[in-house]
């Protein structure tokens, strides 16, 4: 920062000398114009009684009768020849001025140095060079020139809060996996009586916020061993050659410890599939990953280092970088299941205060689908909710409203709906989860509203699984397409043919599972044949899939589209029989959304199992639980308070008793000062006295001392 401070500093003052240096010549040179013909004038008139000329910049300066000074610059070379001495002559023609009179200077000889013509050009120059050297200092950082293809890696060793594996959880079996390569890097031997070889490399593939970075901290931490992190996109510039250059940089710096360990993160950023199609043979990013190929196994070796790397699209990556011999292992970091994210639930709540009410694993099971980031995040905006409502406690209400939150987005209750709005989507809403509720395969109703959202939706139905679901059967997907036509269909019921466009995400999504059913998973009466790209749901390539060709006929096409119209057909039959049978009950469900906005899972679940329920007994439920709530936040408030009040009193005692024994050390040697002393008096005298005096001194102490003990 301070390095920083001084480059600016010194470039402004440059800058400013700079200028000030040209304003000062230009001023210099300039005279003060004035119109021949007044000068003429006052020549002929005999006013001018001297007369200085600058031959080198054609500027003259004349002295008046009167004692006044006026510069001005000639109009070209020949103005004093043809112009100024006529007038001269004229006026002693006149008798106004002899001209021998008038003082004639000439300055041809004295004109300015020559070097001055050429300042305005060195001081360009100087400022050029001035700014090409920031600019490599910028990039080059403290190594100049040499620095540039340096690796930029960090050394793990240095950072000051480490990671370790206890730190880590839902990924048991990566751990595990990754435990091995700390084993053999502490004891080798261990491994090699038995053959075994370390890995070269280990590749940690999965989607973002898994905890792939934190695995690779977390090793760093355990292993004991040089620690060099860097990411893929250091290693790409704009110059040729500087990738390659830092790839053997970082490589050189490795080998020198008998084992260290080389992690980069994000690969795909240097190691992207050559030849895909963008670029030409000698893109400098190839190049940059033929290094990396050669040094991570080529024939200079790499022994005693392991390279670690970090990608979400392990698709568009090199073949040759995943071969045995580079990346030997592969490590899937998948989103965790339902007790993987209880384990990291429990990580990230240790310092947070969480009411009894609080389930870890109901939130587990809330959160299907979350990856370790967002668990970390749930419980983040759970605790800002909680402060702004100034609780003592994390409540699971405030869990819920967070999970919302990074679900759906933020409620807007500010946006004020009509009451024919809002009574629609409250019965596109009890669509939704009434064919949830009557239909077997689909997951339980947690929570209902029609809230406006900050990502744009109306309203929602949220379910989710006891339990976490690792395939699915035909039988389900045609069900959840029903479930999704549940809120359409609600409106048609009640509007009378008419509905709303609120449906679009509705559609889109059964359409999508429609053709999954008919194109990749064989659902239909077209056969278990694969239609279309078998990276059909992967992320785009370019490289890739530029160039794709349709892999079926037009007729083909066209028995696909008749397939998925008739599941998306039989979905809507379903919804509307279920919901026209049970329209008592959606139409209860939608009275008490359209009254109270919201409804839980205990509210919903009362709400379909009684037989003549109440908006006022349903809404009770709620209100409960928020009382309980208050009731723990105001128990805890007490206890904290009396913990603060306890710590006070107890810093208050210690602070009296150390007081109290510095009183009590000083008087003490005091007292034995003054028992010496005694004492010695009593041998030139009476033994008696001095026993008596010196005991005395000691009883003093003692009895002081006791006085201010507190055990």
């Amino acid at each position: 920062m301070k390095q920083n401070l001084k480059g600016i500093l010194f470039y402004a003052v440059f800058i400013i000398a700079t200028v000030g240096i040209i304003l000062f010549v230009m001023n210099s040179m300039e005279g003060e114009s004035l119109v021949t013909s007044d000068l003429v004038e006052m020549v002929r008139n005999g006013k001018i009684v001297e007369y200085e000329r600058d031959a080198y910049n054609d500027t003259m300066t004349v002295l008046t009768e009167k004692g006044e000074k006026i510069k001005f610059t000639a109009i070209d070379e020949n103005t004093f020849r043809d112009i100024i001495m006529p007038a001269f002559k004229q006026a002693e023609e006149e008798g106004k001025r002899n001209f021998s009179d008038i003082k004639f200077n000439n300055k041809e000889l004295k004109t300015m140095p020559v070097w001055v013509s050429f300042l305005p050009y060195i001081i360009l120059l100087i400022a050029v060079i001035a700014v090409f050297v920031f600019a490599r200092r910028q990039t080059n950082g403290k190594d100049g020139v040499r620095g540039f293809g340096k690796a930029r890696a960090k050394l793990g060793s240095e950072e000051k809060n480490k990671v370790y594996f206890k730190d880590v959880a839902g990924c048991d079996e990566e751990k595990e996996e990754l435990t091995e390569i700390v084993e053999f890097l502490r004891d080798p031997a261990k491994f090699a009586r038995l053959g075994a070889k370390i890995p070269h490399g280990v590749l940690l593939v999965g989607p973002p916020g898994t905890g792939k970075t934190l695995l690779a901290k977390a090793v760093a931490g355990e292993a004991g061993v040089p620690f060099f992190s860097i990411s893929g996109s250091d290693f790409v510039e704009m110059y040729v050659g500087v990738g390659a250059s830092r790839v053997r940089d970082l490589f050189e710096n490795a080998r020198k410890y008998p084992a260290s360990i080389i992690f980069i993160d994000e690969i795909d950023a240097v190691g992207r599939h050559r030849g895909a199609g963008l670029g030409g043979g000698h893109d400098e990013r190839e190049q940059t990953l033929n290094q990396l190929l050669v040094e991570m196994d080529g024939f200079g070796g790499n022994s005693g280092v392991i390279v670690m790397a970090a990608t979400n699209r392990p698709d568009i990556l090199d073949p040759a970088l995943l071969r045995p011999g580079r990346f030997d292992r592969q490590v899937t970091v998948n989103y965790p299941n339902q007790k993987g994210r209880e384990e990291i639930l429990k990580v990230h709540s240790r310092n947070k205060p969480l009411e009894k009410a609080v389930d870890l694993m109901r939130i587990a099971q809330m959160t299907a689908g979350f990856t370790g980031a967002d668990l970390a995040n749930v419980l983040n905006e759970a605790a800002l909710l909680a402060a702004r409502k100034g609780k003592n406690l994390i409540g699971m209400n405030d869990v819920e409203e967070a999970v919302l939150k990074v679900m759906v987005g933020t409620s807007k209750k500010s946006m004020k709906m009509s009451e024919r709005e809002k009574r629609n989507t409250a019965f596109h809403e009890a669509g939704h989860a009434l064919m949830d509720y009557y239909l077997e395969t689909q997951d339980p109703v947690r929570r209902i509203s029609i809230i406006p959202s900050s990502k744009g939706a109306l309203g929602y139905t949220l379910s989710h699984p006891d339990e976490d679901k690792y395939s699915v059967y035909k039988t389900e997907l045609k069900e959840q397409i029903a479930s999704l036509l549940g809120g359409r269909v609600a409106e048609e019921l009640t509007m009378k043919g008419d509905f709303s466009g609120g449906a679009s995400n509705d559609i889109q999504r059964a359409t999508a599972i429609a053709r999954n059913m008919v194109t990749r998973y064989g659902m239909s009466e077209l056969g278990p044949i694969l239609y279309g790209s078998e990276h059909g749901n992967d992320e785009v390539f370019l490289g890739r899939d530029f160039s794709a060709e349709k892999t079926y006929s037009e007729e083909t096409a066209a028995k696909i589209d008749l397939e998925i119209k008739k599941i998306i057909d039989e979905a809507h039959a379903l919804a509307t029989s279920i919901l026209t049978e049970h329209f008592d009950k959606l139409q209860f469900v939608a009275d008490f959304l359209a009254k109270y906005e919201e409804m839980d899972d205990e509210q919903f679940r009362k709400a379909m199992e009684e037989e003549n329920p109440t908006l006022e007994s349903i809404y009770a439920l709620a209100e409960e639980r928020r009382r309980i709530s208050e009731k723990e936040n105001e128990e805890k408030a007490r206890i904290d308070e009396e913990e603060r009040k306890k710590r006070e009193e107890e810093l208050m005692q210690d602070a009296d008793y150390r007081e109290g024994m510095r009183d009590v050390n000083a008087e003490g040697e005091h007292s034995d000062e003054t028992g010496d002393n005694n004492g010695n008096e009593g041998n030139d005298g009476n033994d008696g006295d001095n026993d008596n005096d010196g005991n005395g001194g000691n009883d003093s102490n003692k009895d002081d001392y006791n006085g201010w003990y507190r055990p």
